[in-house]
């Protein structure tokens, strides 16, 4: 799996959004916090945002008091959506969607196994929210993968 610096900013982002903002925190938080808090090029991290608001994933408000909130709790935030919102659809091929895609003869199944890894990968995507990360509390079913020494190679 290949994630973009754009989608790996995005999640720390909101991420961090999550860890300040939750517990009914009133006030919002300036792109330049978030861009200090967690290393990203702040003219990058602005024009994410703003791909962000657009996708309902944060809200915006400008002025003296304004910055950055999740649009709603962190832990009704899962990871696949603020990558659908920056980069499209889960696990494309060339481009594609693997269903779109026409494999023949000896290949034919290669379809399926792109099938199966997308489903694989939107099955952690999904499970894991927002709010997991800024808590350090994973879900079990990714710490047990996590677990296992050739995950890490």
């Amino acid at each position: 799996m290949r994630l973009s610096a754009r989608v790996d900013y995005a999640l720390r982002a909101v991420t961090e959004l999550a860890s300040v903002t939750g517990a009914g925190r009133a006030r919002p938080v300036t792109a330049d916090q978030i861009a200090r808090a967690q290393e990203i090029p702040p003219k990058f991290l602005e024009s994410i945002l703003l791909q962000l608001r657009r996708g309902g994933i944060v809200h915006a408000q400008r002025g003296p008091e304004g910055g950055y909130w999740l649009a709603r709790p962190g832990a009704e935030i899962s990871l696949a959506d603020v990558i659908r919102v920056v980069d499209g659809p889960l696990a494309h091929v060339r481009g594609q969607r693997p269903e779109h895609l026409g494999y023949h003869g000896a290949a034919r199944s290669l379809q399926e196994v792109w099938i199966a890894l997308r489903a694989s990968e939107r099955q952690i995507l999904e499970l894991v929210t927002v709010a997991d990360v800024a808590q350090g509390t994973l879900p079990e079913a990714v710490t047990a993968l996590v677990a296992d020494p050739n995950a890490w190679s």
